[in-house]
């Protein structure tokens, strides 16, 4: 295992997150927050408790799984695409770094950014509304791996990706509108059938119901069956990108 070579490009890609704060760190904080100052204040007082939670705190894991998602994506995809828009990914492919431990650089870095971002929202949805974790490892336990998931998901997509529309075109038309309906800002219980049996397609659901399960002990989905999903994808994309090392796909051409 070289340790020296994951631990090069997890530095390398926590210093570009430094270099560009505003970016990944305070805009995902500032739009939370306007969330909650929109939908928790102005719509929420007017609404009545959801599943015996009032709205602004039942909104809270779906706004936080919102930022985890879609950064994972996003950190991990731009992570592995800059070295092939400049070239570097064959500097990459030549050192002595087997693509496992490449993996854990890019996927562990965009994933810790990803993690750090969603305790913070959680610590300043704490100032709008009353915040309880009835189930705290299981939250941690839903925060790692769907933090790992999605960036294993977003290294796919930066491999995928040709350009910088490509780039943007999944999480824009994708992720963020199957993380709406997904029940991040409602629970899909209150959907007329046969919409709410269409939701249970979106595999983003069991994603917000485990987690939201982990703060109030209520979901729209069994916990098992939530945990199962996240674990399915996780093993799907480490499948995927084992196929891409193996084949060269979109790596050596």
């Amino acid at each position: 295992m070289n340790l020296h070579g994951i631990w090069a490009i997890y530095r390398f890609e926590m210093a570009r997150s430094l270099r560009t704060l505003w970016q990944s760190l305070v805009g995902p904080v500032l739009t939370t927050s306007l969330y909650f100052i929109v939908f928790g204040g102005a719509i929420g007082s007017r609404m009545q408790a959801v599943d015996g939670v009032g709205y602004g705190s039942f909104i809270v894991p779906g706004l936080i799984m919102l930022s985890l998602l879609t950064q994972s994506v996003g950190n991990a995809s731009i992570g592995i695409y800059f070295p092939k828009f400049t070239g570097t990914i064959f500097e990459l492919l030549s050192a002595p770094v087997s693509p496992m431990e490449l993996v854990l650089g890019y996927v562990g870095a965009a994933a810790t950014k990803s993690v750090v971002l969603g305790v913070i929202i959680l610590a300043t949805s704490a100032f709008f509304v009353p915040i309880q974790v009835l189930h705290p490892v299981a939250m941690v336990a839903f925060l790692l791996l769907t933090s790992i998931a999605f960036s294993l998901f977003g290294f796919i997509l930066g491999i995928w990706a040709k350009s910088f529309e490509q780039l943007n075109f999944v999480p824009m038309l994708l992720i963020t509108p199957l993380t709406f309906l997904g029940g991040s800002f409602y629970s899909i219980d209150m959907l007329p059938q046969p919409w709410r049996t269409v939701s249970l397609f979106n595999p983003v659901v069991y994603l917000v119901s485990g987690f939201r399960w982990s703060f109030f002990g209520k979901g729209d989905v069994d916990i098992a069956i939530s945990l199962a999903v996240t674990l399915g994808f996780l093993v799907a994309c480490l499948a995927i990108i084992a196929w891409i090392f193996k084949s060269g796909w979109r790596l050596k051409n």
